[in-house]
């Protein structure tokens, strides 16, 4: 079984109330026991106090916030328990000596986890994206040995994605139209669904990263900044591909979330209503607790346990220099 997570996705008010977490809405308190919880994510406007806080961190609940468009907004962490300055000053040593090697690391398994997806669709009969796969697995993928700067290994993982937006519009049912990705707002069903989905795989990624020993902020692909967790984009971008992208694509071409039932619609935006993000975190979570045999470890693991695999590999990385090689779905073929 997967850790518990929670997610509220009506406003209303989250407090503690004795022994549980109370939800207070339209004048009714559900109660929600704290046995087991690991998460909660607020995906609507929640008022907190500070004794919900103080109770959340005394049980290690992670609390998770986002705003109205579905974007991550911040994290309410438990007093942090695992720090270590030995693994921060190693990991930015490894920054400034081998930033590179781990960044094109990252990009090929974002790569390789494109092509498994899309030439999943192409051998059922969609031969629309043979050139998508083609330019992806032949001409951008090779390009990126020779590089010698992280601007150039950013533009190829840029590259990938277009090439992979491109063939999503081949592949979508017809009802659900993708021009471009558009992050914020989200101006169409597939970015609503594209920002909901990256920004839960994100936070997942944060979650999974602060049971170890490694510093949030120091990050390799992305540029590490103040006022964010990059080390959790770094991680996340491997697994977009096989979990957010293959949840999505089933849920419209299966026709189980509809363009006109699930989603509102103004002039600049849309976002999911409440019935369609019920539909896509349901789909998303099963997603992520699906097993498939680890091929080194011998026994199933979910794709959620995946990703806090990958930084264990990375704490190995930092403190025995055992080669960083990010999940991909090849080794389980």
């Amino acid at each position: 079984m997967g850790e518990a997570v929670r997610y509220i996705m009506s406003e209303g008010e989250l407090k503690r109330k004795d022994n549980s977490i109370c939800f207070r809405k339209g004048g009714r308190n559900y109660y929600i026991p704290i046995e087991g919880i690991k998460e909660i994510y607020c995906l609507n406007e929640v008022s907190i106090n500070t004794k919900l806080l103080d109770f959340l961190a005394s049980n290690g609940i992670v609390l998770h916030f986002f705003n109205y468009y579905g974007n991550y907004s911040g994290t309410f962490f438990p007093r942090e328990k695992y720090i270590s300055g030995r693994i921060t000053v190693k990991q930015a040593n490894k920054y400034s000596y081998e930033r590179l090697k781990v960044a094109k690391a990252i990009v090929k398994g974002i790569a390789i986890n494109v092509v498994e997806v899309l030439y999943s669709y192409y051998k059922n009969g969609n031969h629309e994206i043979k050139n998508n796969i083609d330019i992806i697995r032949y001409e951008i993928t090779k390009a990126l040995d020779p590089l010698t700067n992280i601007k150039e290994v950013l533009s190829i993982e840029g590259a990938i994605w277009t090439q992979f937006y491109d063939a999503l519009r081949r592949i979508l049912n017809k009802d659900f139209e993708f021009l471009k990705r558009v992050k914020r707002p989200p101006d169409n069903p597939v970015n609503a669904m594209i920002s909901l989905g990256n920004s839960i795989l994100y936070t997942k990624t944060i979650t999974q990263i602060y049971h170890t020993h490694l510093n949030q902020s120091i990050s390799f692909l992305h540029e590490p900044s103040d006022g964010r967790f990059s080390l959790a984009l770094d991680l996340s971008e491997v697994f977009k591909p096989i979990i957010v992208f293959k949840t999505i694509l089933k849920l419209v071409n299966k026709k189980m979330i509809k363009v006109d039932k699930h989603f509102d619609k103004a002039l600049k935006y849309c976002i999911m209503n409440e019935d369609g993000k019920q539909i896509f975190i349901k789909e998303l979570n099963q997603r992520l607790e699906e097993t498939f045999k680890h091929p080194k470890l011998k026994r199933k693991v979910s794709y959620n346990t995946a990703i806090k695999l990958d930084a264990l590999k990375l704490v190995k990385y930092v403190l025995e220099d055992q080669a960083f090689v990010p999940f991909n779905v090849k080794e389980l073929v």
